[in-house]
This record gives C-alpha cells, sequence and structure tokens, in this order.
C-alpha cells in the first residue's frame, strides 16, 4: 500500500469514528456547553467582576467537562445499541484498535472546540493565551473522562455511568474544602493553575501545579487501561 492510498484510508477510519463518536446527543451537549460558557461570561461583565486568566478557567471548567460527558458516559451503549459490538469484538486487541483510537479522537477534537471557547473569551473578556488555557483544561477532562469511560465498562449502561460520575463529581467538589492547604491542595482535581494564593511563594506555586498535573495524568492512564482491560472480558458485553 503507497502512502496515498494509505492516507485515504486512515482519512476514511477517523471519518467512520467520528460520525460514531459524535453522532446523537453529541451536538446539544456542544451546544449547552457553549450556552452555560456564554451564560457564565455575560454574568461575569454584568456583575463587572474582576476578569483575569483564573477565572476565565474556571468558566470553562464545566463546559470542558460537559463536552467529554456524552462520547465516553453512551459510547459503549451507543455500540451496543446500534448492534456493532459484535462486529468490533471480532477484531484483534480490540481495546487498542477501536477504542484507543476512539478515546484520542475525543480528546483531540474537544482540545480545539476548547481553543475555540478560549478564543470567544479572549475577544470578548480577557486575552488569555488560548491554547494554554485549552491544554490546562485536557488534564480534569482526561481525569473525568477516562474515569467515566471505565465505569461505562462496568454498567455497560450510559445512564448508570451518568448517575455515578455526577455523584463522584458532588463528592470531588465537597471535598475541596478538605484540601485547602498548599500542602495537599495538588490532590484537588478542580485545582485552578492560573491563581496564585497572595501568601505563597510563586516557585511553590510552580510545584503544586505540576504535581497537581501528575495527578490528574496518572489518574487518568489507570482508568483508561482499567477500562482497556474490562473491554477483554468479551462475554460481559456479547
Amino acid at each position: 500500500m503507497n502512502l496515498k492510498n494509505c492516507i485515504i484510508l486512515v482519512t476514511k477510519v477517523v471519518r467512520y469514528n467520528l460520525k460514531i463518536i459524535f453522532a446523537g446527543k453529541f451536538f446539544w451537549f456542544l451546544m449547552a456547553a457553549f450556552a452555560f460558557f456564554a451564560f457564565f461570561m455575560f454574568q461575569q461583565a454584568w456583575n463587572r467582576s474582576e476578569i483575569s486568566e483564573g477565572l476565565i478557567y474556571s468558566l470553562l471548567l464545566f463546559p470542558c467537562l460537559l463536552l467529554i460527558f456524552y462520547p465516553v458516559v453512551f459510547g459503549i451503549q451507543n455500540d451496543e445499541d446500534n448492534r456493532i459490538l459484535e462486529i468490533i469484538f471480532g477484531i484483534p486487541n480490540y481495546r487498542y484498535k477501536v477504542w484507543g483510537v476512539r478515546m484520542l479522537m475525543v480528546y483531540v477534537a474537544n482540545y480545539f472546540i476548547l481553543v475555540i471557547f478560549a478564543y470567544v473569551a479572549r475577544l470578548l473578556l480577557y486575552p488569555v493565551n488560548i491554547f494554554e488555557m485549552a491544554a490546562q483544561l485536557i488534564f480534569p477532562m482526561l481525569f473525568f473522562g477516562n474515569l467515566a469511560f471505565m465505569f461505562s465498562t462496568i454498567t455497560k449502561s450510559g445512564n448508570g455511568t451518568a448517575v455515578i460520575m455526577i455523584i463522584l463529581g458532588l463528592v470531588f467538589f465537597i471535598s475541596m474544602n478538605a484540601v485547602n492547604t498548599i500542602t495537599n491542595s495538588f490532590w484537588n482535581v478542580f485545582l485552578n493553575p492560573f491563581t496564585i494564593p497572595r501568601d505563597i511563594h510563586p516557585m511553590i506555586w510552580q510545584n503544586t501545579i505540576i504535581k497537581s498535573r501528575i495527578f490528574l495524568l496518572t489518574g487518568g492512564l489507570v482508568w483508561l487501561m482499567t477500562g482497556l482491560l474490562n473491554l477483554q472480558k468479551r462475554e460481559k458485553f456479547v
């Protein structure tokens, strides 16, 4: 196979998987994410709040998690509803060839969507670095997205996974108060890297951010590998 045919084949595979991943209700989740983001921006402008990079990150965090919600929570269920799980499980190394590639495409696509959202915020509110902002948001997206993917391989139900993730989200949000000291703040999955505490040395804060990102990345990889291993239990899905 020459390079041209290889590129054509890869393009077709990417298009096919993108149609599966982002079909159905994803458009409404995208619209909802932008609507929430627009409402948050309008609210801050109306209240004449002090605008900063930290505030933009906070405004984008909920839309960021909303974008990842549908593709990973309902992905397995959509495959089952469309009766293509049996076909997919006939492919050797299913976990790597199908869902591994799908998850990569989900995060790449959502990264560029976040870049667009950040660009809107830059035009309307504050001159942020749109690529850095989107890159920082990818870490909590990876953590929660892969966690939702892992639970979807256990429950095989989009609605069941959604309930679990909502409960866990509330638990993580409530636990923020338990890690409000700088020595433990890197455990906070909602840590805002653009909000520097006034009484903390910048170098200490940078180390805290690095630890936080390592924690989120490591957790995300553990959830992803657990989910992929669960997919190898063919008898549970077919």
